[in-house]
């Protein structure tokens, strides 16, 4: 497991956050996103992703996980979005993926360097649309979670629309390797 957290220009706390926990037979890792930038955004990720993870490596489902979580996230006032966005992936056994997900980006999961579209499902939890899936990893599988701040890298300027989910997964599949970590 890696990550990489880039901070928006000018700031000096990144608005995402990341935690990786491990138990005997499985990893968590969780990934949030703050709304907004700066000091707010990283307290509020930092907040979400410290309690899903706490909470996953204590033992609870993940579906009661995100039915607290989302319970008590409080939404912003003027444009009525919840404060922090997650994605959650539980690997058991080395083997057993769970994914789940709130208002990020898909996640994109990479078998032999190709993408490879897992099913998910569905499901609302206080008026919320989580996104869960369950598969079996294979060898050298890569999976990449992000944040909207990869799928809007470079808006209006590099990319008029953003870098976008198809030209991150074509990066990845051109630079897959079998030993990447």
């Amino acid at each position: 497991t890696a990550y990489r957290s880039l901070f928006k220009y000018g700031e000096e706390l990144c608005g995402d956050n990341v935690r990786i926990t491990r138990t005997e037979d499985s990893v968590f890792a969780v990934l949030a996103d703050g709304l907004g930038s700066g000091v707010k955004a990283n307290i509020l990720a930092t907040l979400t992703s410290q309690i899903l993870a706490t909470m996953s490596e204590g033992g609870m489902n993940i579906e009661d996980c995100v039915d607290t979580i989302v319970r008590t996230l409080p939404e912003c006032s003027v444009r009525h979005v919840n404060y922090s966005t997650f994605t959650i992936v539980k690997i058991r056994d080395q083997k057993y993926v769970e994914l789940t997900r709130f208002d990020n980006p898909h996640t994109v999961v990479l078998q032999n360097g190709k993408n490879y579209d897992f099913k998910f499902q569905t499901r609302m939890i206080e008026g919320k649309k989580i996104y869960f899936s369950n598969f079996e990893a294979r060898e050298n599988d890569v999976i990449i979670v992000m944040s909207d701040g990869a799928i809007f890298a470079g808006l209006g300027r590099e990319h008029p629309f953003g870098w976008g989910r198809d030209s991150i997964i074509n990066y990845m599949q051109e630079h897959y390797s079998g030993d990447l970590t």
